[in-house]
């Protein structure tokens, strides 16, 4: 790659550090459009527990990626890669640059470098799997793996029953181990890459959280997760924020309980994403105030100068 090449910049970091912001400022200094790579910002139903863009936010920036399903829809990051390389091979035509951000490290992998093509999930097959969880318990799901792949049983997280499950609905729907479809092989891409990330000290970081919490209810999270409701078991609300409320609308929890876990469970979140995203040695990391920084490299000073 050179600098003549098309540059993808990718801005990730954990939930409530300001991404939103920072990308849409970097754009419109690079007159270029902006691909959310949130999972949970695609569904349009799903608007304020996902802190999606807002009207105004979305008006300043074109955005792509935001709101274009609903949670009844089928959708997959095999889906999210071909649909962004798409995108991308026409934003290039008109642009050297095009920013990317969200939280989803899985979903931004998969555009800078490639996932395994695997089949989409099989409604019957994945019911099965359900109802095996809940008749015979996570013991049931971790020796049928074992049979079924037990290279991939010695390396996944054999208590994480969403994982098991996958692993088991492929290897039911090929008729091979899930993990000979994982060649973990990076893609070549006919762009160059800057992956930067944000943070922040823990303290602030944890404040922000939770005044985005207190926010989000302010704004009406409370009535939109209560219309989401009925629709509580699709994947797509397995999500904080929605999922607490739904055990306070069963009366299983009081409401302060409810807010007070999807603050904790939200800092759990970030939590994980840093360290997934942390793992990644391309990272340039810099705090959310530092946009003189983010100018000053040398992939963002070529795509000036051009």
């Amino acid at each position: 790659m050179t600098s003549d090449d098309p540059l993808l910049v990718v801005i990730a970091g954990p939930t409530a550090v300001g991404k939103t912001s920072f990308a849409i400022n970097l754009a419109r200094r690079l007159s270029t459009e902006i691909i959310s790579a949130d999972s949970r910002q695609f569904y349009r139903e799903m608007n304020i527990g996902t802190a999606a863009p807002t009207a105004e936010e979305l008006s300043k920036v074109k955005h792509h990626f935001v709101h274009q399903l609903s949670i009844s829809d089928g959708y997959n990051v095999s889906r999210f890669e071909e649909e962004v390389l798409a995108l991308l091979d026409d934003l290039f035509r008109t642009c050297r640059v095009v920013v990317m951000t969200g939280g989803s490290g899985l979903y931004i992998n998969a555009v800078c470098h490639g996932i395994d093509q695997l089949p989409d999930p099989d409604p019957v097959i994945r019911e099965a799997l359900k109802e095996m969880l809940a008749t015979s318990g996570i013991g049931a799901l971790q020796n049928a793996l074992r049979i079924a792949d037990p290279g991939y049983a010695l390396q996944v997280d054999m208590a994480n029953p969403a994982r098991l499950m996958r692993a088991l609905e492929v290897c039911r729907m090929t008729g091979v181990p899930y993990s000979s479809l994982r060649s973990n092989k990076p893609k070549q891409r006919p762009f160059r890459t800057l992956k930067l990330g944000l943070d922040l000290p823990r303290e602030l970081l944890y404040r922000n959280i939770n005044h985005r919490v207190d926010s989000m209810l302010e704004a009406g999270l409370y009535e939109e997760a209560l219309a989401l409701h009925p629709h509580r078991l699709l994947n797509a609300l397995n999500t904080v924020g929605y999922r607490e409320l739904f055990d306070h609308f069963e009366g299983l929890t009081s409401l302060e309980f409810a807010v007070s876990k999807i603050k904790i469970n939200t800092r759990r979140y970030a939590k994980r994403q840093l360290t997934w995203f942390k793992k990644d040695p391309e990272y340039q990391w810099f705090s959310p105030g530092d946009m003189a920084g983010v100018m000053g490299l040398p992939e963002i000073q070529d795509v000036i100068a051009t």
